[in-house]
């Protein structure tokens, strides 16, 4: 015992531990691993036609859909663009399930949407706009699209972790017929 007290007494041996403390402190709030195992279920409607509540679509018109692809993370789920009788435009994530994770964003991009790892990384490399934090890891939810973004130019979606840089699923953007 009393080579253990000299031991923990000198500085360096101090220095070290209080160092290990920090670094263990840091990895823990970079990499939040409590994540892994809660989920956060979010179920928002469908917008509606401020008009016609009661009708099931309301007025709203799907402009674009796709379907959710794996990538860092199991994912899966659909996507679609919708567009309000006023002109606003709102990315409907619907059924969506994928892990929860640190500083999670929903990002429209010009990026294509590839299998496997080398879609893993390209969603931030082009033009791509944040539509903010990701609500919850599984359930659906309504994202505002700016008004006047091109949806000629961005043609998927990426379930983004900003921590990490990369995408733990994507859709690629499918006009609809009208």
């Amino acid at each position: 015992m009393g080579h253990v007290r000299r031991l923990l007494t000198r500085p360096i041996v101090m220095a070290v531990l209080v160092v290990g403390i920090l670094a263990v402190g840091v990895g823990v709030y970079w990499f939040q691993p409590w994540k892994l195992w809660v989920d956060e279920t979010v179920r928002e409607s469908a917008p509606v036609s401020a008009g016609n509540p009661g009708a099931p679509s309301g007025g709203v018109r799907t402009l674009a859909a796709g379907e959710l692809i794996s990538h860092e993370h199991t994912t899966s789920g659909r996507v679609r663009i919708l567009q309000l009788p006023d002109g606003s435009r709102t990315l409907r994530l619907e059924n969506l399930d994928t892990s929860n994770g640190p500083d999670l964003r929903v990002l429209i991009t010009d990026a294509p949407v590839k299998q496997g790892r080398a879609g893993w990384y390209v969603f931030d490399d082009g033009a791509h706009v944040s539509l903010g934090k990701l609500k919850g890891n599984k359930g659906d939810q309504n994202y505002a699209l700016p008004a006047g973004l091109d949806l000629n130019r961005y043609t998927s979606v990426s379930i983004w972790c900003d921590r990490f840089d990369v995408s733990f699923g994507a859709a690629p953007l499918e006009p609809t017929r009208a």
